[in-house]
């Protein structure tokens, strides 16, 4: 099995996993604000990570990218949540200083200012199709440690 496949089958199982959960819930609870927002999140996730499953299918996923999903899936599946968090965070703002691309914040010019360049602006959310795939992974890490909990010094939050 290559990564994107691996990446890929663990992927559409949480997503399965979710959708389970989501079904098993009894009626009144479905019903409520909270239950029927859960299932617009779940199809948004969906949505939103569809671009991923096609890039993953078509083996076009950036090597940088894939070798950080297939670390962060390989901690999840060892419910090692903090480990799969760090490696999410690494690769979603790196260690830019202001990974949202600030690069101006005050009204004076200051010396540090020439080390906030455009080089060090993460470049993974810079791109809308990259970011709410992300935001749709990172949902599905979240779920991933709810369904699945392990010792609370493995977890986030």
């Amino acid at each position: 099995d290559s990564d994107e496949m691996r990446v890929s089958v663990y992927l559409q199982r949480l997503l399965r996993d979710w959708r389970d959960s989501l079904n098993a819930r009894s009626d009144d609870e479905k019903n409520t604000a909270q239950g029927k927002s859960a299932v617009i999140q779940l199809k948004q996730t969906q949505l939103y990570i569809s671009p991923l499953f096609t890039l993953l299918k078509k083996k076009m996923l950036s090597a940088e990218i894939l070798n950080s999903l297939v670390t962060i899936t390989g901690f999840l599946k060892a419910r090692e949540y903090l480990r799969a968090n760090y490696v999410y965070l690494q690769l979603a703002i790196g260690n830019a200083p202001w990974p949202m691309g600030v690069t101006m914040v005050g009204i004076h010019e200051r010396s540090g200012r020439e080390k906030i360049n455009s080089s060090k602006v993460a470049h993974i959310l810079n791109d809308e199709t990259q970011r709410k795939y992300m935001h749709a992974f990172k949902r599905l890490m979240t779920f991933a440690q709810k369904a699945y909990p392990t010792n609370p010094s493995r977890m986030v939050g």
